[in-house]
């Protein structure tokens, strides 16, 4: 009889209620064989088939088996198949091994001995493989090693599901591409897209990043990543936090949604908000949504708060630009602007106008403001410098139409403007100020006691101011000295303010928390979350009254079909990530108390 009047052509998946079902569905194994002989003392009820030119061939519902070697029990419908065994299931799926037995009944297969399982697209190679032809799946608990197109997937225990070409690892999973390496705790990799979804403790680790997250997916093919559980991204000198990341390893690119957090290590400063772009090559980060960048300066922190931030360049070059509604504080100074230009080399900070427009009754408000102590400076633009040293201040500059304003200890304001201002500073206290070009005064002057003497409104050329105590203490007037020192009886109320007066010390920044004063919090974006897996059934599920998937000839043994809590290798399998023991803990009480089973 000519082999091929065996093959069938079709594959026929049996799911079936009962064990009779079995019996009445399942066909007999057939075989070819060189050689057959019969050893009732030693195999009782089978007979031995054996290779001489042609391996030993057997065919069952759409599966195919070649060998040197076999036993087989016709009655039972099993066989054990031993040297070179090959299995091929129509033209997806080939598994070899040295040791191979298959249930005809159940058709179930076990094999071992450098087991390679192949698909088109991946392959599995273990000690020991279960296959299941019923639910068209694989299983492993001795440690296997998975190959794609793209990486190398290792783990101690693996499933297959072949309906959906997904693998489920699970304790010691590892990834290696060249060009970076996965490990997780649990990872179900989908051979077709090469999607990958992480579950539990899992770090991406490449030459120029390391990934960490407790749940995420990642894209093994294009290299892209979405993390949503404690994660975070580490680049050589910047760490990016957030609810949720992105990653595009291609592109040096990543960004963050909701609560975001980057820390500079290098620079010790930290930038927080609600969006975040990094870009690794360019060194650059892009930041909004009540965005907040925090320096250490001079063992105190700088905050430079606005609506959007935007930090570029090498470390020891680091460039903080900022836009819209800028508020700045420090422990001893503070300031508002349009936008702000840091540069931390340099160690000069910039509060600018966005455009150059004239003042009016609307846009004074928008000019820079800086607040010293109990003074205010303002003016078209203005820069603070640092030592870059000692981070300690050293001067500020204002460039035209300056303005100084201090209140004066009891009533009205001293004042003073020009074109422009240079403020000195010692031990980061103001405490000189030079004001050139047109410059206007009106001061308070009072004697020892405090007593009002006079208000002294002058024009002159130039004007040295010295502090003593936060205070005026000594003003000096050069060239072309105009004024005098008129009692305050008869100077006129509606005079004491110059031309471009505006005292804004209500908007002044006297703690931290002032930085989001009057800002209403941002709508955080929702999270597009990423699924718990789906709660597997046992591999070896032989509750539903079916036959035994094992025969009573096989060298498996009843034991050997019960999830332990230890591998093949008597290695303890870790726990996965919590949530999915909560979630097993709920499903468990729901089945006890008759209501079925519920999606969490």
């Amino acid at each position: 009889m000519k082999k091929s009047t065996y093959y069938i052509v079709t594959l026929i998946l049996c799911f079936c209620c009962n064990g009779n079902f079995y019996a009445q569905t399942s066909k007999k194994i057939d075989y070819t064989s060189d050689r057959t002989l019969k050893d009732e003392n030693k195999y009782p009820g089978a007979i031995i088939l054996s290779k001489v030119t042609n391996q030993v061939h057997f065919i069952h519902e759409g599966i195919e088996i070649w060998c040197d070697q076999a036993i087989h029990y016709d009655e039972a419908n099993f066989f054990k198949a031993y040297g070179n065994v090959r299995m091929q299931q129509g033209d997806t799926v080939t598994m070899q091994s040295k040791y191979a037995e298959y249930n005809g009944t159940t058709q179930f297969a076990f094999a071992s001995g450098n087991v390679k399982m192949s698909r088109p697209q991946s392959s599995i190679e273990t000690d020991t493989l279960f296959f299941d032809r019923v639910k068209q799946q694989a299983y492993y608990r001795s440690g296997g090693t998975v190959r794609d197109t793209a990486s190398v997937l290792t783990s101690r225990i693996g499933r297959y599901y072949m309906d959906q070409d997904k693998y489920s690892f699970l304790s010691d999973v590892k990834v290696t591409n060249p060009k970076y390496t996965i490990n997780s705790q649990q990872l179900d990799f989908y051979s077709d897209s090469g999607a990958a979804y992480l579950y539990g403790p899992t770090t991406i680790v490449s030459e120029t990043s390391t990934v960490y997250c407790e749940r995420g997916f990642y894209d093994t093919r294009g290299d892209v990543g979405y993390f949503v559980k404690n994660s975070r991204i580490d680049y050589e000198n910047r760490v990016l936090e957030g609810d949720s990341l992105y990653f595009n390893r291609a592109k040096s690119f990543a960004s963050g949604t909701n609560n975001i957090k980057v820390t500079d290590t290098l620079n010790n400063s930290l930038i927080t908000g609600h969006y975040a772009e990094v870009y690794r090559e360019k060194d650059s980060v892009f930041i909004t949504k009540r965005a907040l960048a925090a320096t250490i300066q001079d063992k105190d922190s700088i905050f430079i708060h606005s609506d959007t931030l935007m930090i570029t360049g090498k470390p020891e070059n680091r460039i903080v630009r900022g836009f819209y509604n800028v508020k700045l504080f420090k422990s001893d100074i503070s300031g508002k602007s349009d936008s702000i230009y840091v540069n931390q080399k340099k160690g000069i900070t910039k509060l600018l106008n966005i455009g150059n427009v004239p003042s009016t009754s609307v846009s004074t408000k928008r000019t820079p403001v800086i607040w010293s102590d109990n003074n205010q400076m303002t003016g078209d633009t203005i820069h603070i410098l640092n030592n870059p040293v000692t981070e300690k201040l050293d001067s500020l500059k204002v460039f035209y139409d300056a303005f100084l304003i201090q209140k004066d200890s009891i009533e009205g304001y001293n004042q003073v403007k020009g074109k422009e201002l240079t403020g000195l500073f010692v031990s980061n206290e103001l405490y000189q100020v030079d004001i050139i070009k047109n410059t206007e005064t009106i001061y308070y002057s009072r004697n020892e006691e405090n007593e009002l003497l006079g208000i002294n409104k002058t024009l002159s050329s130039s004007i040295k101011i010295l502090f003593e105590d936060k205070t005026i203490r000594d003003i000096y007037y050069y060239k072309q000295v105009d004024g005098t020192l008129t009692p305050p009886e008869e100077f006129p109320s509606n005079a004491r303010e110059l031309p471009g007066f505006n005292w804004r010390g209500e908007e002044q920044l006297l703690e931290k928390s002032d930085l989001f004063k009057g800002e209403e919090p941002p709508k955080l974006t929702k999270i597009k979350g990423i699924p718990l897996p789906e709660e597997q059934e046992d591999f070896f599920d032989e509750t539903n009254g079916e036959p035994s998937l094992l025969n009573e000839n096989s060298r498996l043994t009843p034991d050997d079909l019960k999830d332990t809590k230890v591998d093949s290798l008597g290695v303890p399998i870790k726990k996965i990530d919590s949530l999915l023991l909560d979630k097993k803990k709920k499903l468990e009480k729901k089945k006890k108390s008759g209501k079925g089973t519920t999606k969490i």
